[in-house]
């Protein structure tokens, strides 16, 4: 006779997973709006979970009727809200609330403390840490990397796709006047044995760098970043932003210019929310210098 499968322990989840009625009531007091939301488990404890929606109510009815998060749900002894204006407000909020709160189950926006890039150096890519290099300022910089380990695989990439050399750009150690052993597989355009011209590779290495350019601030100071709410247009927040860096939300432009203005170091959250909006020219922005 033949013997059952094993069940597996997420199918377990799913057959003992029960409606959470005892978090009903505060979805109901949620509206259908944008902010952010916490899942609270014990009482002095790390929230479990931080998210953002554009609206709150259904997001958390996705929450709960998913018989994938039934674990989460199980230890939710609450859930909190609080409703931005839109959506770039809800982003920064929750960013901010990641980094400062540590929840137990957010892990994309956890502060990183060896944020690196990639700047041509006497032709050659080399990895530069924001520890060391004001990123909001320094020009001819590509692409955010978590590890150096991760710029370097980055550049391979590119090499790969390009047919760069990889001893031209420092990634591999040659001897002199011979060629890269990825020439020999043909996937080297072969920079390194005359194959091409050094001009031509370099302007292959830059027409691709050129896509992960990581725009300098281009105010002279503070912004305030204007978001009307969509339902209640007199109700506006003003994101305070300096080098990219999220300060804080106020109501208007005096509480604004009393925020402290410095900004303590390059956020690659607060660059990646804001620098569309703010490059674009969709955004309606003030001045605060």
């Amino acid at each position: 006779m033949r013997l059952p499968r094993r069940r597996r322990p997420d199918f377990e989840a799913e057959r003992d997973f029960e409606y959470p009625h005892h978090l009903r009531a505060a979805i109901e007091a949620t509206p259908a709006a944008p902010g952010v939301y916490i899942f609270h488990g014990e009482e002095g404890g790390l929230p479990l979970y931080i998210g953002k929606s554009v609206n709150l109510r259904s997001r958390l009815l996705s929450h709960l009727r998913n018989p994938d998060e039934a674990r989460l749900l199980r230890q939710t002894q609450r859930i909190s809200h609080v409703r931005t204006a839109g959506e770039i407000g809800a982003l920064l909020l929750e960013a901010r609330w990641i980094k400062e709160q540590h929840p137990l189950l957010n892990q994309k926006l956890r502060s990183n403390r060896q944020l690196c890039s990639l700047q041509v150096q006497d032709g050659v890519p080399k990895v530069v840490y924001s520890k060391d290099l004001d990123f909001a300022q320094a020009p001819g910089l590509y692409g955010l990397y978590a590890s150096r380990h991760a710029a370097l695989d980055a550049l391979r990439q590119m090499a790969d796709d390009q047919r760069l050399c990889y001893g031209a750009l420092g990634l591999e150690k040659r001897a002199p006047g011979r060629p890269c052993f990825r020439a020999m597989l043909q996937q080297c355009a072969g920079v390194c044995r005359g194959d091409e011209t050094p001009e031509s590779h370099r302007t292959r290495l830059f027409t691709r760098l050129e896509g992960l350019r990581v725009a300098c601030w281009p105010y002279a100071g503070p912004v305030g970043l204007v978001e009307r709410d969509a339902q209640d247009p007199q109700w506006t927040q003003i994101h305070v932003v300096h080098h990219w860096h999220y300060l804080g939300t106020v109501g208007n432009v005096a509480e604004a210019l009393q925020l402290d203005s410095v900004a303590p170091g390059f956020d690659a959250d607060g660059y990646k929310i804001l620098c569309k909006p703010i490059l674009s020219g969709r955004a309606e922005i003030i001045p605060l210098f």
